[in-house]
């Protein structure tokens, strides 16, 4: 589903929102961790995780730890904290702009260079996103979390067999991790097997590391389903009552502006036999 404060983009079409919560979320897990923005010292700490603030919250966390790094371009954690806020704030150039010198700084940092990847293809820069993370990643001490990186980078590619392929070999690492059993879940939404993907989701919100974004994709491929009341009601267990009808409003009538929902039944029931 949208996430709280964010304001949904109307008239988008169904793949490319599907595409854009994939990365929004698949991303979020790479190695710099879920609550990057989370740190001590001189960086400020922020009052909640950064997954959890609005655009108004994430604009004021984006401009104090700017301001730290700005004092020291070279602190790789005020680095890596300042590009994420800035990608969840949709400034992907700027964000990559500051991932390019951090990793000047700290060229052979894995966290740096996964992180480097991340702002890559947050701004389309695809293939190079897939080189840098490759570069990041090593064979005899893999990371889930990049595997799971690389996969939502090459199910934008439209490359599905393969995404699945990186998340199946993260969850070899790291089994049941809910963050990759999401992203597999998306990756079946791109393709339109919404039954598979709510398979995955659902099992991805039993577990216990679950946080709210994998519970608003469960509510999203509820909904695009045409369950809408079952997706409103998912979605009231992390947002305000107001904000979960207002989602649902809104995937209601991207559905019908766009007769999507009669194509996905369509593929849905070809997909049984």
């Amino acid at each position: 589903m949208v996430v709280s404060g964010r304001a949904p983009s109307f008239g988008k079409p169904l793949q490319a929102l599907a595409i854009a919560v994939l990365m929004a979320i698949a991303l979020s897990s790479c190695a710099s961790g879920r609550r990057s923005a989370e740190t001590t010292g001189s960086i400020p700490q922020l009052s909640k995780p950064v997954t959890e603030m609005n655009q108004s919250e994430l604009r004021g966390a984006a401009e104090s730890v700017g301001r730290a790094y700005e004092q020291n371009p070279k602190n790789r954690q005020a680095g890596l904290n300042y590009a994420n806020l800035l990608r969840m704030t949709g400034r992907s150039s700027q964000a990559l702009a500051v991932m390019q010198q951090v990793a000047i700084f700290h060229p052979n940092d894995r966290e740096v260079l996964a992180a480097y990847g991340k702002s890559q293809a947050a701004a389309g820069q695809l293939e190079q996103a897939l080189d840098t993370i490759s570069r990041a990643q090593t064979p005899d001490r893999p990371d889930w979390r990049l595997k799971s990186a690389e996969g939502a980078i090459l199910d934008q590619l439209g490359r599905s067999t393969e995404a699945r392929q990186r998340y199946r070999e993260a969850l070899d690492i790291n089994p049941n991790e809910s963050s990759v059993l999401s992203n597999l879940g998306m990756s079946y939404m791109l393709t339109r097997d919404l039954r598979t993907a709510e398979t995955y989701l659902k099992s991805a919100a039993a577990q216990p590391g679950a946080d709210s974004s994998v519970r608003q994709n469960l509510a999203l491929i509820v909904g695009l389903q045409g369950r809408f009341q079952e997706a409103e009601n998912i979605a009231r267990q992390e947002l305000t009552a107001e904000q979960a009808e207002a989602n649902v409003a809104y995937l209601r009538g991207m559905l019908s502006q766009q007769n999507a929902w009669q194509k996905l039944a369509k593929e849905d029931a070809g997909n049984s036999n």
